[in-house]
């Protein structure tokens, strides 16, 4: 099993990564980004531009969607990540946060949260505790409801919890898959600033999100995926000046962009 590399030294490397889904469907082509440790960087990119691939194959989850790393390397640290399962990377230090929430609707907050250690192993009770209080003091709401099955949540509290189950692993490297998708606006600020937060803390995280605003607002480095490649890199405030980004992803028309 590796060895979790140690703390704030570890570095996201993803060196022209290949992905395909089945036998033909080609999702990522010749893909390449760091994460620095302590780091937010953004993915930006349409639907099907294969943000959330890049996510799957860091976390160790692309092949539960039948997908498969086809060249390249995934490197946190030290350890080697391609071709790992998802038990690996936890252990590693990286943890996805998917798409859609997907708590565990049957079990209560405090099961939800529970589960989200379990690839850890045992650890003692004074760690679980640890990191059951940094979740709850990043989402007190979910203090109130510990004994609330996860499936009765509003669902900005449902994008709490599973972003606090993700949280209980303890990890380096978060990986945050559209965490604002579906929200009231005011929830959306709310996970931003938890994002901020558990940056602040000494997490680092690599982010996908189709609010282009929010994910640039947070982010050191953003890349634009299109159709499986990177078509533009550079730090996040940079690339939030360019016309590309602001008509595509911002929303700007080019009225907007001259009276800028």
């Amino acid at each position: 099993m590796p060895e979790a590399p140690p703390d704030g030294q570890a570095v996201l490397r993803v060196e022209e990564l290949d992905v395909t889904y089945g036998r033909a469907l080609s999702a990522l082509r010749q893909v390449s980004l760091t994460v620095p440790p302590g780091a937010v960087v953004a993915l930006l990119g349409a639907n099907g531009a294969g943000k959330s691939t890049l996510l799957r194959a860091v976390s160790g989850t692309l092949r539960l969607h039948r997908g498969a790393v086809t060249a390249g390397r995934i490197r946190y640290g030290d350890t080697a990540l391609d071709g790992q399962d998802p038990v690996a990377a936890v252990r590693a230090g990286v943890v996805q946060v998917p798409e859609g929430r997907r708590v565990f609707a049957g079990l209560t907050v405090d099961e939800n949260l529970r589960a989200g250690g379990l690839g850890l192993g045992r650890r003692s009770p004074a760690l679980v505790r640890e990191a059951r209080d940094r979740v709850f003091a990043l989402f007190p709401r979910l203090a109130e409801r510990t004994g609330q099955a996860a499936g009765l949540l509003s669902g900005g509290e449902q994008q709490m919890l599973a972003i606090g189950r993700a949280l209980m692993a303890a990890p380096r490297l978060l990986l945050l898959d559209e965490p604002s998708l579906g929200l009231a606006p005011l929830m959306v600020e709310r996970i931003a600033e938890v994002i901020r937060e558990i940056n602040a803390q000494g997490t680092a995280v690599l982010l996908v999100e189709q609010n282009a605003g929010m994910a640039l607002s947070l982010a050191d480095h953003a890349h634009v995926l299109e159709v499986g490649e990177v078509r533009l890199s550079g730090p996040a405030e940079e690339l939030a000046r360019t016309d590309a980004v602001r008509r595509l992803y911002l929303g700007e028309t080019a009225d907007d962009q001259g009276a800028a």
